[in-house]
Formats: structure tokens, sequence, C-alpha cells
């Protein structure tokens, strides 16, 4: 059975920092790209990172780039997303998915971002 648990989520003040984890098991993780998605209060869901399944190859969505870094550790089955110089527009629950299906099939971690 596919699983995948995130954490690491809370509440931090404007230009803070967080790193999300999420363990995974249940596949081979190593095989998949993986991706960090996120959904505001009261909006739709937002892609926020992509990473190849090796580590190589990474992407952001916009909003998130150059302040957010997303990795891997594949002899843990754990990936990651650092976030940094957080903003109030960054509170969301943070998904990780292996495939981007909507709903998520995991219940994600809450960031909140605010003084």
């Amino acid at each position: 059975e596919v699983q995948l648990v995130e954490s690491g989520g809370g509440l931090v003040q404007p230009g803070g920092s967080l790193r999300l984890s999420c363990a995974a098991s249940g596949f081979t993780f190593s095989s998949y790209s993986m991706y960090w998605v996120r959904q505001a209060p009261g909006k739709g869901f937002e892609w926020v990172s992509t990473i190849s399944s090796g580590g190589g190859s990474t992407t952001y969505a916009p909003s998130v780039k150059g302040r957010f870094t997303i990795s891997r550790d594949n002899a843990k089955n754990t990936l990651y997303l650092q976030m940094n110089s957080l903003k109030p527009e960054d509170t969301a629950v943070y998904y990780c998915m292996r495939e981007v299906v909507f709903p998520p099939s995991t219940q994600g971690t809450q960031v909140t971002v605010s003084s």
C-alpha cells in the first residue's frame, strides 16, 4: 500500500523558515518523480514543485521560486521542502504526491505564516 506522510508544518512569522518532510513507503520511491502541492484557505490546489526520481531536476511555481527548495533522500525514502522567506500568502495545507491526482489521498501538513 502506497503511504505518504507529511510533517513539519506549523506557525511561523513572515520571513521565517520551515522544512517539510514526506515519508514514503509501499512503493519504490527512487523510481518516481515527486511533487508538492498546496491548498490555501478557500482556494483551489496549487502545484508548488517537482523533483525528478534521481533528484537531479527540479521545477518550481513562480510564486515560490527562489524561496523554496525541493529535495529528496532516496536512501531514506523521504521528500523535503525547505521553505525560506515565508509570506502570509504561503499559508496553506501542503501535500506531497507521487501522482498529481485530486483530491489528495493524504492529510497534508498545515503551514501558517502570520505575525
